[in-house]
């Protein structure tokens, strides 16, 4: 049954990595260029409209990442499908989420589910809900 696309916003890998340092410096090699992170235990890279993330000692496997609200451009957007809406459609489609958010909650959230090969899924929106006339803007 399919409802219309589901605007999940940005796309991005992130990568578990035994040394941030090194997958820093051969991801560089490919041309991705540092756009963000703590420096110690991530980074965020960007290659044109690719963004990668890479995670060193903060989870066990790699995961798809979807932002609500950030544009592939890594822009915020005006208007987006919040995420508490996602979580909805993703329910009465009978998808399992397994890590769970507050649906009366407002903020900034995420959830997370597993694809039917065992590969997560984090859906982290950074942004607050968006109110009827606000762009999503805090």
């Amino acid at each position: 049954m399919h409802r219309g696309a589901m605007e999940l916003g940005a796309f991005s890998i992130s990568l578990a990595v035994a040394d941030l340092d090194t997958s820093r410096e051969f991801y560089e090699r490919l041309g991705f260029e540092l756009t963000g992170g703590d420096g110690e235990s991530y980074c965020i890279l960007v290659n044109g409209l690719t963004v990668l993330g890479l995670f060193q000692g903060m989870f066990e496997k790699n995961i798809l990442t979807f932002n609500p609200g950030l544009g592939q451009d890594t822009e915020r957007l005006g208007d987006f499908t919040d995420i508490r809406d996602i979580r909805n459609r993703l329910l009465e489609a009978g998808v399992e989420i397994t890590t769970d958010l507050d649906p009366e909650g407002t903020g900034a959230a995420s959830i997370t589910l597993l694809d039917p090969d065992g590969n997560p899924i984090l859906i982290d929106q950074f942004f607050p809900r968006a109110e009827l006339g606000d762009p999503g803007t805090e």
